[in-house]
């Protein structure tokens, strides 16, 4: 059998230059060690394969060291160097908790750890998966761990710190193993490529690395399996063929069939995926990755956040140029819902499918908007204005020119196609009047510029029976707003006449409807009614409903009994001799 050791072996970092991706905790340590603040026990906690058991190994390695370089890194040429490397060391002790987690274990550590190392100053012990320990091991190893001896050393190394008892972690120094980023990954990649004479281009090192998830040992491991796959010559196509990731053709081939509308298309990739073996779930999550990947590409100052190679940084810009950011957008919330949608679903390939028909309807829905301002939607024509005798009124159905009549009335006289909404509004509005209800439907309809009422030519004042139906005809031109629209047609109307004019009052519910109203739309109605009469000796105000208070109505006999007490105290006083129960 040949000599071969594995990457995850032969590449495990023995100083803290090799050490990859952790350079703070690297230079905490080296610092302690140099200023002679040594610790009696140390916590290393982090996910897999980040370098906590190979740091414990470092850091045991330099304390031990005779002639340790200016940088704090180890020799490698003293006795103690030697014997670490050659595995023979008396003074790093490793034990593996998972297996050794029983008080029993605990105790002959404890023996153990009274005894004075032969060679270097410290006896370390290196104690991994310390979380596997059960609670009466981590009570027993209190006292020892509080107070070792001057010449000994702990170094706890897990995966799951939150499983470890408070009583441990305030005895300890913790220090927290982040995710190797996938540059870190790349580049150490890259050099263990060279010097193993293996060819393989930056596309595929950053699949390896993403495969990785943050885990260096992780990494290796796929790059023996990679290089085993494809030799001395990897290539993108291979790499992607034997650890079954999807492929990036695949997305951008489907957001090219999205921007077309082409629905079709991205169906039928969608199966050749499937038929290929990959996840369903696995596929839309992919999709969400690219989407994400291109709202950051076609936002500047963001080339941060994409963890892509050069080659493939380029072809996600230009066709990011291509998509709107509200495409984008809207193109993620559909991902992320069926995303979330996934497992409850009966049908999940239906469920799939729906979405990716979805997002090729995204560039096609603005079109479908347009066609209602060339053929207006035909609505039922309002009843004929009553026209007062001084001065008549113009059909509504004649164009209004905006110089002579308010905003408000040109917009529904001249733009019929404005009604549609209304009447979809009319199915679910109600019809009582409440300040929240005039608030939305104001800001729902469209924006109308506050004028000033104009001159009106001085005319006999109208009869109360035609400032009636000028009010009438004031009411339904707000048929945009249903809700104001029937409240003011069901608004009790008082009419006064003060100095030649006369003022007709319309009653709202409550002071806030009255405010709203005089702030908001008074002075326009008021203009408006103005026209509507021809007269400017017409005047609009608001006024709050009173407010009665409701009689009690006796039903009971014993509300009548009582009732009858009140009005005649010699019935009381009868009542109160005889001793009656009423």
């Amino acid at each position: 059998m040949s000599d071969y050791i594995v990457s995850a072996r032969k590449y495990r970092p023995d100083s803290f230059e090799t050490l990859v991706g952790q350079d703070n905790i690297a230079r905490t340590l080296k610092n302690s060690i140099l200023r002679g603040q040594l610790a009696h026990a140390y916590l290393f906690c982090g996910p897999r394969g980040v370098g906590k058991t190979s740091t414990a190994r470092i850091f045991a390695k330099t304390i031990n060291c005779s002639n340790p370089t200016a940088e704090m890194e180890p020799c490698g040429e003293c006795e103690s160097c030697k014997s670490f490397a050659e595995g023979r060391s008396y003074c790093i002790h490793e034990l593996d908790a998972a297996s050794n987690n029983g008080v029993e274990d605990i105790k002959t550590l404890m023996d153990q750890v009274q005894i004075p190392p032969q060679v270097g100053r410290y006896s370390v012990y290196i104690i991994d998966e310390v979380h596997m320990l059960s609670q009466a091991a981590f009570n027993a190893f209190l006292k020892t761990l509080e107070e070792p001896p001057a010449h000994a050393i702990f170094i706890l190394a897990t995966t799951e710190k939150h499983k470890i008892l408070p009583t441990i972690l305030s005895r300890c120094q913790t220090y927290d193993f982040n995710r190797i980023s996938v540059m870190d990954i790349v580049g150490s990649l890259r050099t263990i490529a060279q010097k193993e004479e293996i060819t393989i281009d930056d596309e595929s090192l950053h699949i390896i690395a993403q495969k990785a998830d943050g885990a260096m040992r992780d990494a290796l491991t796929i790059f023996d399996q990679t290089v085993a796959f494809c030799g001395t010559s990897v290539n993108y196509s291979d790499v992607v063929k034997n650890l079954n990731v999807l492929d990036y053709e695949y997305s951008f081939k489907l957001l090219d069939s999205f921007l077309a509308g082409d629905y079709a298309s991205a169906l039928l990739e969608f199966d050749e995926i499937l038929a290929k073996g990959f996840n369903s779930l696995h596929f839309i999550s992919a999709l969400s990755s690219h989407l994400r990947d291109l709202l950051v590409s076609r936002t500047a100052g963001l080339d941060s956040l994409l963890d892509l190679p050069e080659s493939l940084k380029e072809r996600y810009r230009e066709q990011a140029q291509r998509c709107s950011l509200k495409f984008l957008y809207d193109a993620l919330e559909i991902t992320t819902q069926c995303e979330t949608g996934f497992k409850a679903s009966a049908n999940q390939r239906l469920h799939i499918e729906f979405a990716l028909m979805k997002l090729a309807f995204l560039c096609k829905a603005p079109a479908a908007d347009v066609q209602p301002q060339s053929q207006p939607i035909p609505q039922p024509q309002p009843a004929e204005p009553v026209k007062p005798a001084p001065a008549p009124v113009k059909p509504v159905a004649e164009p209004v020119k905006t110089e002579e009549a308010s905003p408000e009335l040109v917009r529904h006289a001249a733009e019929p196609a404005a009604v549609a909404p209304a009447a979809k509004k009319a199915v679910k509005g109600a019809a009582g009047l409440s300040l929240a209800s005039l608030m939305d439907e104001a800001e729902e309809s469209e924006t109308v510029e506050e004028t000033v009422a104009e001159t009106v030519a001085e005319t006999a004042i109208p009869e109360d029976k035609v400032l009636e139906g000028c009010w009438k005809t004031l009411a339904e031109s707000y048929s945009s707003q249903p809700r104001l629209a029937n409240a003011l047609l069901k608004a009790p109307l008082a009419i006064s006449e003060v100095d030649g004019a006369k003022t007709l009052t319309f009653s709202v519910m409550n002071e806030g409807q009255q405010k709203w109203i005089k702030e908001k739309i008074l002075r326009q109605m008021e203009g408006a009614f103005q026209k509507a009469c021809g007269s400017s000796k017409v005047r609009l105000d608001v006024d709050i409903i009173p407010v009665v208070e409701e009689v009690s109505k006796i039903y009971l006999p014993e509300e009548k009994a009582k009732v009858l007490m009140e009005e005649n105290p010699e019935v009381k006083n009868l009542v109160i001799d005889l001793d009656l129960d009423i």
